[in-house]
Parts: structure tokens; sequence; C-alpha cells
């Protein structure tokens, strides 16, 4: 989720308040039904969730990525691990938008070219993603956050008049369960620790029902107990959405692959090696730009 789409979502929450308050609604009164964002459906029948092609991004003659090819499959977790400067959040920032690659092609599913599209156009099909630092409304309670999260009909009229289904409560009430927060609902989110901020990101983008996430140094700043609890919950993902981890923690990154999911690791804008973790960690090269550090 931007950072623009949530300060609209807080704008729009804002003047239903009003609203209520000014004009509450009588018993005929009925909310509009969420809708799901209109955009192009991904078309994953190859297997294939996300495909990068020969990226290459320059800033001011330094290349930030060079060459940058990758393939994400359906329903895949892969941990990104790379020394600082090796290009993963640039990478990032072309499969969401933010950037334009200078030469190179970015396809979600088999036949949604993202270099044709911008934020949020890239973050209405399907692909969410989480920045290091949290970015949740912090006067606002847990359940309020996940509540502006809500892929939902975003027009003013429907805005300022919706209710939240049944369904849609069942709905947050699960997100709520699965990012260990159902005991926070009521909340301010500005008293929560830093983790359970991150969990509640993480829940914001779960409402949006994206069928990738990208999460960017999910765990810094955790505590073991909170880094266990987050790795459970991105197994618990796995299957149901394509995840792209982007970590230091290594600890952390052997919970997620479990000894048998592939790792990439970035080096100078592109990809250096390949493989189980056992085997990048057994990797010279690797040892020597990253791990020996």
């Amino acid at each position: 989720m931007t950072p623009d789409q949530l300060e609209e979502g807080a704008r729009r929450l804002q003047a239903w308040r009003e609203k209520q308050v000014a004009q509450p609604q009588g018993s005929g009164g009925r909310g509009a039904s969420y809708g799901r964002l209109v955009g192009p459906e991904p078309d994953f029948a190859h297997g294939v969730a996300l495909y990068l092609e020969d990226i290459t991004v320059s800033f001011d003659g330094f290349k930030a990525l060079n060459a940058l090819s990758l393939a994400i499959n359906v329903g895949e977790l892969r941990c990104i691990i790379g020394p600082n400067g090796a290009g993963k959040t640039t990478m990032m920032d072309c499969i969401t938008g933010k950037t334009t690659p200078d030469a190179g092609k970015v396809f979600f599913g088999s036949n949604i070219d993202l270099l044709r599209l911008s934020e949020p156009e890239i973050a209405q099909i399907g692909v969410g993603r989480k920045f290091q630092k949290p970015t949740v409304y912090e006067q606002l309670s847990v359940f309020e956050n996940l509540e502006l999260a809500l892929k939902a009909d975003r027009r003013v009229r429907a805005s300022l008049f919706s209710r939240l289904s049944g369904a849609q409560l069942d709905r947050i009430g699960e997100v709520l369960a699965l990012i260990h927060l159902k005991d926070e609902a009521q909340r301010v989110a500005g008293l929560l620790s830093h983790g359970q901020k991150q969990w509640l990101e993480i829940g914001m983008l779960l409402m949006q029902d994206p069928k990738l996430l990208l999460l960017d140094e999910p765990v810094a700043g955790m505590t073991d107990e909170e880094t266990e609890r987050t790795a459970e919950l991105f197994l618990s993902l796995e299957g149901q959405h394509s995840l792209v981890v982007v970590e230091h923690d290594m600890k952390f990154v052997d919970q997620l692959t479990e000894g048998r999911k592939k790792v990439t690791v970035l080096h100078e804008g592109s990809v250096l090696a390949e493989g189980l973790l056992s085997e990048v960690q057994a990797n010279e090269k690797v040892v020597e730009v990253y791990l020996g550090r």
C-alpha cells in the first residue's frame, strides 16, 4: 500500500465520521457494497508470478541494476539477500513503478507489463509492498487501520455512506488473528511495539488481497520472539500468495527457507548466485562479497 493511498483513505474515513455526526443515517440507510478495484487480471497459467529480464538502472553513471534477470513462481516464497548497494531496493522500485529502468522487461504473470503502469495501478492489480519502516496510522486503532486498507470502492459517495458487511468484518477478524493482533483490535496503533506495527502493516497489505507481496527487511528491529512469529506468518501465506523477502538476518532466512527453498544473492545489480541457502553459503564468491564480511 502506497503512502498516497493511505493518506486518501484517512481523509475519507474522517469525512465519513463527520457525516455520521452531522446526519445520522436512519433505519433505511444502506451501506454501499465494497467492490474489487477494476484492472487487468494477470495470467498465471505458466506458473510464473513475476518475471524480470535484463533490467538495467543507472544513477549518474552508477549501475544500480545491471542486466538483472529473475523469475518468481506462483505461490513461491523467495528470499533475496546481498550486501548493501546490491540493488535489492532498486529492484523493488522497478517492480512497483517507483523507478523506471533504462532497459529491460518486468512482467506480472505472462500478460501484464508493469513498466506500462503507474504505482497506483500496480497496487490495484495485486502487487503489495512493505517498506522497511512501518507506515501505519498511529492515531487510529488497529481495526481502523485494517478498515482503511480494504480493497474497496473508493468513490466519494461510496466512501461516505458505506458500512462494513458481515463478510468484511469476518475478513478483518481473520487478518487480526493471522497477524497476532486480535486482542489489540481497539488499541491505538501508536501504542504498539515496533514488531506489532510491522505486523499491522503486513495485515493492511493482506486486506487488499495481493497476489504478490514484496517485503523489505520485515524483521529489522524485532525481538527474537517477534521474528519467529513473523516467520510463522510468512510460511502460512506461502502458496496463497507469492512472496519476495529481502532480508539480512540469516537466521530468519533459514527459518523461511526450511532448507529446501531457493535463495537469490544479488551483487552489484545482478544475480551472483542462486540455490538452497546451504549452497549459497558455501559459494566462495558469496562468502567473499557478503557472508564473509
